[in-house]
């Protein structure tokens, strides 16, 4: 279960589709605001690839939110339990 979680983890670093969905954003909006393809924000939606730091916060200024939002926890102990 352990190799599980770590693997599923390392693979969902971000949470930047969960965001746009919850801000009501497009992934064409965010390419648009960023100035970036929109083959880039899919793979960055779906985990493919990841974003830089500096890319990031920007992507955080955009959405209006905490660049905290925009991360999956690295620490099993702070999922929230549903």
């Amino acid at each position: 279960p352990n190799d599980l979680n770590h693997s599923t983890m390392s693979k969902n670093m971000n949470r930047i589709k969960v965001v746009l969905a919850e801000t009501k954003h497009t992934n064409r909006w965010l390419a648009r605001e960023l100035k970036k393809d929109e083959a880039t924000i899919s793979k960055w939606c779906t985990n493919t690839s990841q974003p830089s730091l500096e890319t990031l916060y920007q992507i955080a200024e955009c959405l209006n939110v905490d660049i905290k939002d925009l991360l999956n926890s690295s620490k099993n102990d702070d999922i929230q339990k549903l």
